[in-house]
């Protein structure tokens, strides 16, 4: 990068010049000579292979090159200056986060909670993206993320949140209708089922707790995540298998109604996760440990 980025100097020799329309101007602003301004805009123009002015007898013109140029760095200018002023306003405790997360328990778990966060750590941005597999932190401009399975991301690592429970919920009046049969797993067979795409083992690994492992289901409804499963339950389109945590505003609510209890501990976790190897940023430091608080805290 270093070789294609041009100096500092002459960005800001080029940009003054340009917006002042003079060079003498433009060495009153930055503090240097006449002749200093016009070396560091005949460097740049050299490392560039372009001309960025057309010297008209004794007026300067942007050149069509310099024209373009010039919204760009403009704008990258204002934005070091921006990032320079904030951190010694802040003494490096802001920034901007970005957090890869799974859409649902983004949805359903951390946006409610958030406010907290930024009510400790107001100078920090957030920015939540949705990835639903790992990736590689050396090629995505994400600076942590959130992992739901087993600690086994290469390259990052894994900071425990909290295991999964698995509780299959209905509308208060089909939860009833199940649940007030003498054998629940063949009433249960008679009913619509909804499956999650993501997830096409949960039906099979609340069943194997309940000691019935060869249960045939035949689910009425697919949807590709536990949102819109959520959801369909909540509209009584039929029993669905869902993390405990999604649920609990619902079930103390009585939208919904577990059809047997306890909920279901899953073989699979909830983790976050960071670029193994480096020197942490603040701001992933924070929310690290904000996310376990949070965590622990149910």
């Amino acid at each position: 990068m270093s070789r294609v980025i041009p100096s500092l100097n002459g960005l800001l020799a080029f940009e003054a010049t340009a917006r002042l329309g003079s060079v003498t101007r433009a060495a009153k602003e930055l503090y240097l000579t006449q002749s200093a301004v016009s070396r560091h805009i005949a460097m740049l123009e050299q490392r560039l292979g372009v001309a960025l002015f057309l010297r008209q007898s004794q007026r300067l013109a942007l050149s069509e090159a310099g024209a373009a140029y010039l919204p760009e760095v403009r704008h990258s200018l204002q934005a070091l200056q921006t990032a320079t002023t904030s951190l010694i306003t802040s003494r490096g405790r802001s920034g901007t986060l970005s957090v890869a997360t799974l859409p649902t328990f983004g949805a359903h778990w951390l946006v409610p909670r958030l406010h907290r966060f930024r009510a400790q750590f107001p100078r920090i941005s957030i920015q939540l993206v949705e990835r639903p597999e790992p990736f590689d932190f050396a090629f995505d401009r994400v600076d942590c993320a959130i992992h739901f399975g087993q600690p086994n991301w290469p390259g990052a690592q894994a900071h425990f949140l909290f295991s999964e429970a698995l509780v299959a919920v209905a509308a208060p009046d089909m939860a009833a209708r199940i649940s007030a049969q003498a054998d629940l797993f063949p009433a249960l067979q008679q009913e619509n089922v909804i499956q999650v795409r993501a997830r096409p083992f949960a039906w099979r690994d609340w069943a194997r707790f309940w000691g019935e492992a060869d249960l045939a289901l035949n689910p009425q409804i697919t949807v590709d995540t536990f949102a819109m499963a959520l959801a369909a339950a909540r509209a009584n389109l039929g029993v669905a298998v869902m993390p405990s945590f999604l649920v609990g505003a619902d079930l103390q609510g009585g939208t919904l109604r577990p059809i047997m209890d306890p909920a279901v501990p899953s073989d699979a976790s909830y983790y976050f996760m960071e670029p193994d190897g480096g020197r942490t940023p603040y701001a992933v430091q924070v929310f690290a440990q904000w996310m376990q608080a949070e965590a622990g805290a149910g």
